[in-house]
């Protein structure tokens, strides 16, 4: 990782964390700000997965499935968009998918780096079992009014502070004679 890479992740793990302690001060404007960022966030990714897509990926064995994954990011963030005048328990629901689809993916990341004796497999982990608890705390809290905002800034607290410590830490350089 190059010192211009360290830094954009040490900016970008601070912008996180100021962005979840502003969506914890302000409460009234956090529910929109939270819609707007995942609706923001999954319509850039399937712009840039279809961009992949028409440019490499379609000559690539297995390319499909970028297309397919640019289409559903897409639709998913345009649905999201359209969620502003439904009850919050919808949205709830929805950050329930997405947390337990991530935190389960993480923690078998974990286990097969740990197969592979990798060492950052114990934060990987960390960051699967943070997730899953999410979704413990969304279903036992999913009558409250404030819990979606409560558990998107954890969730953005928490991954600004993996993305600092991935930013300063220190890289396997192969050597290659």
């Amino acid at each position: 990782m190059t010192s211009v890479q360290r830094i954009r992740g040490i900016l970008a793990g601070l912008t996180m964390i100021a962005m979840s302690v502003l969506l914890l001060i302000d409460k009234d404007i956090g529910y929109l700000v939270i819609l707007s960022l995942i609706t923001v966030g999954m319509t850039i990714a399937g712009i840039s997965s279809l961009f992949y897509y028409f440019t490499m990926a379609r000559f690539m064995c297995g390319g499909r499935v970028s297309l397919y994954k640019g289409l559903i990011l897409i639709d998913a963030g345009f649905f999201t968009g359209t969620l502003s005048d439904v009850p919050r328990q919808y949205v709830l629901i929805y950050l329930i998918a997405i947390h337990a689809f991530s935190g389960g993916v993480e923690v078998l990341r974990a286990l097969e780096a740990r197969r592979y004796g990798a060492k950052s497999w114990r934060l990987k982990l960390s960051h699967g079992v943070v997730n899953l608890l999410m979704v413990l705390a969304c279903l036992i809290f999913i009558n409250k009014s404030g819990t979606v905002i409560f558990v998107y800034s954890i969730g953005l607290l928490y991954s600004g502070m993996l993305r600092i410590i991935s930013a300063c830490r220190r890289t396997a350089m192969v050597y290659i004679q």
